[in-house]
Formats: structure tokens, C-alpha cells, sequence
């Protein structure tokens, strides 16, 4: 049996499989809101409190793992474990603790949510671009099929666009509404740095991964078909969710169909790094796609499996 472990700057996941006749089959999937990158981008470290929960999470993913006869692990830290001053303590206590623990550069990140992404997609020969909000950073492919045509790692993500932006008072309506606005053209600028490049390789589609895309997508699919589950966001409709977005941050009474209670404060800086990434990019329409990172780390955890070498190793020679 295989286990991946993803150490995001939001959450902790942990994905469970065995590998039969020819296909992965998942088992378990274990998630944990731990916000390892709370505060980095102010002061340049994992502070106390996140410290804590990210070790508490990787108790509890122990405890778990325990459970199964597991054969292979991977254990893989993003962008907070990339730039934290203080990221080798963790990987240290992270290491007494029992896991060994890989951090990815950017575009190693890349390489894995698309892989990640093409695992649940036809390999028709369409060209495709996928883009991965995660809690510091933001990862975007060009491919098609097996190959990777170009991939960008973005300095923007939903917990430190929340921290730049959105920490203060929320208390009026007309001030959300402001930085709601500010905190989108901003995240605009971050996108048109690449968008230029990006469009020098033409797609037919695109498809974005984990949290802060599922859950705008589930809300905007709830707009377009109330009862529907999570298929991606048109431009429109979330150009539209703007009004919501503040009424419900103003009033924590307030729900949003599709938004869960526990994604509420990720709701604003959520939407201002999607709709920026969406107006830099020309995009309309963007599809939702369930699998992910984890999914990508599985399938070079085979790799791996298969060719007797480790998974950073076959990652880094893709």
C-alpha cells in the first residue's frame, strides 16, 4: 500500500491507496486545516501557534497510518516549508516524529498537481492549462497528455493574500468592498506577469485544483444548479459573487450555499486570487478538478516503486 503525505501552507492531507492491476484504488483520505503559512509572509516564519498544529496533525496522520500495512511513503512540504526561516526546525521535530520529509521547489509543485490533474483525464491530445490555488503559492502547467509544455510557480495564495489584504477589521461594507476590489486588481498584476507567456502556448481547456477552487466552484455551481456538486466557475458568476462575499463576511449569520463554515475567512482572498488569475488569463470558464497534488505524488510514488528509486528522484528526472 502507498501513502502521501501533502504538507500545504493551508492544509495537511494524507491519501491512502494500493496500487492493483495496473490502477491505483484509494482508500483513505485524511485532510487537516493546520494554516502552517498563518502569518509567514509578515514575518518570515512558521509561527508558534501553526508550529503546533502541524506537528499535532502529522500525531494524528501517525496514528492513522498505523492502521494500514503500508509499503511506501512519501511526505512532501510546499511553499511554507520552502520559505520559512524557521522551516528546518519543523522538518526536524517533523523527523523525530517519523517522517522524512521532501520539500518540492515550485516547479516541482507544478509538476506533481499536473500529474495530479491528468490522472483523472482522458489523454486526448487536448492541450490543456491547469492552475493550483494553494495557501502560498499558486502553480500553473501548460500541457498536453504525459508532457508539460511550461509551468509557472506564482507568489500568491489564498492564506498570504488573506494576510496581506484581509487581516484587519471587517466591519463595513463599503471597506470589504474596497479591498475585495483592490485585493483582485493586485492579484491581476501577480498573473500578467506570466500571461503573456502562457498564451504563447494555446489550451482548449482549463482546470483548477484543490481548496480555494472547489470551494468556488461548489458555490458557483449551486448558482447554476442548486443540489449540483462542485464542476467548475464561470467568470460571470463569480464576478457576481462579489455583493454575497461582503454581506456574508460583514454578517457571520449569513450562509452562502456551497461555502463551508469552515472555508468562510478564505472566502475573500479566495476570490480575489481566482478572479485575478482569471481576468489576467482571459479565461471564461475553468472546469473543477477533484484530483490533485496528492493524486500527483501517487503516481510518481509508483514510478518510483517500479523503477527501485525514490520519488524525488523520479520526480526531478520527468
Amino acid at each position: 500500500m502507498f501513502a502521501c503525505i501533502d504538507l500545504g501552507s493551508n492544509s495537511f492531507h494524507l491519501l491512502i491507496a494500493r496500487w492493483q492491476n495496473g490502477r491505483h484504488e484509494i482508500v483513505e483520505r485524511f485532510s487537516e486545516k493546520v494554516q502552517l503559512g498563518e502569518g509567514l509572509a509578515k514575518t518570515g516564519q512558521i509561527n508558534a501557534a501553526a508550529f503546533a498544529r502541524g506537528l499535532s496533525c502529522l500525531e494524528a496522520f501517525a496514528l492513522a497510518l498505523k492502521r494500514y500495512p503500508i509499503n511506501h511513503l512519501w511526505a512532501v512540504g510546499t511553499n511554507a516549508l520552502r520559505i520559512a526561516s524557521n522551516a528546518n526546525e519543523f522538518l526536524a521535530q517533523a523527523a523525530n516524529r517519523g517522517f522524512d520529509i521532501d520539500v518540492v521547489t515550485g516547479l516541482e509543485e507544478a509538476a506533481l498537481v499536473y500529474a495530479g490533474v491528468m490522472s483523472a483525464l482522458p489523454d486526448d491530445g487536448q492541450s490543456r492549462l491547469i492552475v493550483d490555488i494553494g495557501g502560498g503559492s499558486t502553480e500553473l502547467v501548460v500541457g498536453c497528455g504525459a508532457r508539460q509544455l511550461q509551468a509557472h510557480s506564482m507568489p500568491i495564495g489564498c492564506i498570504s493574500w488573506r494576510d496581506r489584504w484581509f487581516s484587519g477589521a471587517l466591519d463595513d461594507a463599503d471597506v470589504i468592498a474596497g479591498l475585495l476590489h483592490d485585493a483582485a486588481l493586485a492579484s491581476e498584476q501577480v498573473f500578467l506577469t506570466v500571461a503573456g507567456q502562457l498564451a504563447s502556448t494555446p489550451w482548449s481547456e482549463v482546470y483548477a485544483s484543490s481548496g480555494t477552487a472547489k470551494m468556488l466552484s461548489s458555490i458557483c455551481s449551486q448558482r447554476v444548479s442548486p443540489g449540483a456538486p462542485p464542476s467548475g466557475v464561470h467568470l460571470s458568476v463569480l464576478e457576481n459573487l462579489a455583493s454575497d462575499i461582503v454581506a456574508v463576511t460583514l454578517n457571520p449569520k449569513l450562509s452562502l450555499r456551497g461555502l463551508k463554515n469552515g472555508r468562510r475567512e478564505l472566502i475573500l482572498p479566495g476570490w480575489s486570487v481566482l478572479m485575478g488569475f482569471m481576468r489576467a488569463n482571459g479565461v471564461s470558464v475553468l472546469n473543477f478538478s477533484p484530483a490533485a497534488l496528492r493524486e500527483g505524488m501517487l503516481h510518481y510514488l509508483v514510478k518510483a516503486d517500479q523503477a527501485s528509486d525514490s520519488p524525488l528522484r523520479v520526480l526531478r528526472g520527468h
